[in-house]
């Protein structure tokens, strides 16, 4: 089974459609029980997040599962096939493993080297776990591909280059501002998500007082703003509060739009305001934009942002792709290892076989042998069949790593004649022993 990476993302489509392209929790669920009934995925993850829509699967047959994730993303997101196709990209086996650790790392996101994709790859795996779709080869993949991001920022210079999505925007917005510090603005919040608690955080160590925090849930309102001394408020009473802020920053996720011109002249603003929408679908209508006095930060000034800030990174960069160039070979070789360990297996099970069969043969034939003679003629026999196979199978596993590894478990199998039956059993009972935690 090869991993197979298909997607969408703010490199290869336009912003507009990311936004239609959109997947709520409720809908990536669907869209992974309907992967699961698929006959050509046997196991699959989804990660959304603001910039992009990813499915990773487990498959035998590339077309027939290129073909079927289309449909079923097609069919889930609302999006035509013939517009979505041109935007997406389709990478197998190496190619997906090289990707997946190249999105972990922050290098594929609006802003390079962003941390908040590890915590989104954590999300994926947890969620396609509780709905059982991660077998053994996506909980393989993507630990993996969470302990090449931790190594990218622990031993690069990535973390100096680069910056969240959220800070990125709040820089934009403090520049909109004339360039005001945060330090005496008024903010109000829009939602109480992981995004909004990261702005929430990243406010309050820029040294903001006045915080006020708006969401459809009270109770997870109320929680967001005690952490940083704010106030919460209903959503019903968003309009005034919109009417004080001098920076807003919108992330909800709701299906419409949280912010309108209708809204904003209500407010009756004074003086200049800040619109932050970090949200896919927008939180906020783009036709504000012609309200005089607002300034509007968006996902897509954050990627041109993000791309300045890459253009200074360059060194950094290059060091966390070889980084994930290592890796991938890295975790190629442990593959092809591991993918010889069901016929080693077996043939050690066909050796135990024939040593029991010979012992109780000689059982028959030496009646008369002692209980303590008969112990030692069986570890002898049984010291002699093990260094005897000890040196093909550590030797076999070597250079299974190697590329075009795999022909040396062919040739065991061949030369000892194991039947291709055993060796499959083993490996389903490998595959059924996978771990269901996101440990990395």
């Amino acid at each position: 089974m090869s991993l197979l990476a298909v997607g969408l993302s703010h490199r290869s489509a336009p912003h507009a459609l990311l936004e239609r392209a959109a997947l709520s929790t409720e809908r990536t669920g669907k869209l992974l029980a309907d992967l699961a009934a698929s006959p050509n995925v046997h196991e699959a993850a989804a990660l959304a997040t603001c910039n992009r829509i990813e499915v990773y699967a487990g498959v035998d047959k590339f077309h027939a599962a290129v073909t079927e994730i289309t449909e079923l993303l097609c069919s889930h997101t609302g999006v035509e096939p013939g517009e979505l196709t041109q935007h997406l990209y389709v990478h197998y086996d190496n190619r997906a493993v090289q990707h997946l650790f190249t999105v972990a790392c922050g290098l594929d996101s609006m802003v390079v080297g962003e941390p908040q994709i590890l915590g989104q790859i954590r999300t994926a795996l947890a969620t396609a776990q509780d709905h059982g779709t991660a077998g053994r080869a996506l909980n393989d993949a993507m630990q993996q591909a969470l302990r090449v991001g931790k190594r990218a920022h622990s031993e690069t210079g990535l973390d100096r280059a680069g910056q969240s999505v959220v800070s990125v925007a709040l820089d934009a917005a403090y520049q909109a501002l004339d360039g005001d510090g945060p330090n005496d603005l008024r903010v109000l919040i829009i939602g109480a998500g992981s995004m909004a608690a990261l702005a929430a955080a990243s406010l309050n160590r820029a040294g903001v007082r006045h915080m006020v925090v708006a969401n459809r849930t009270e109770e997870r309102a109320e929680h967001l703003a005690a952490q940083y001394g704010g106030v919460a408020v209903p959503m019903a009473e968003i309009v005034p509060a919109l009417g004080e802020a001098d920076l807003v920053v919108a992330c909800t996720g709701a299906p419409g739009h949280v912010i309108t011109g209708e809204m904003l002249n209500r407010a009756a603003h004074s003086h200049p305001v800040a619109l932050v929408d970090l949200a896919l679908p927008r939180d906020v209508d783009p036709a504000v934009r012609e309200l005089a006095g607002v300034h509007v930060v968006d996902l897509e000034r954050v990627a041109e942002d993000g791309s300045a800030q890459a253009a200074g990174a360059a060194q950094e960069i290059a060091a966390v792709r070889d980084l994930v160039l290592d890796e991938v070979e890295a975790y190629a070789a442990a593959q092809r290892a591991e993918a010889v360990a069901p016929t080693v297996a077996a043939l050690r099970v066909m050796a135990a076989d024939v040593v029991r069969a010979e012992l109780e043969r000689l059982r028959g034939k030496t009646p008369a042998l002692s209980d303590k003679d008969r112990a030692e003629v069986e570890r002898t026999v049984r010291r002699v069949v093990d260094k005897l196979l000890h040196v093909p199978t550590v030797r076999v596993k070597q250079l299974a790593g190697a590329p075009g590894g795999s022909s040396y478990a062919e040739a065991l199998r061949e030369l000892f004649g194991l039947d291709p039956a055993s060796v499959e059993a083993v490996s389903a009972a490998n595959a059924a022993g996978t771990t269901n935690e996101v440990s990395a």
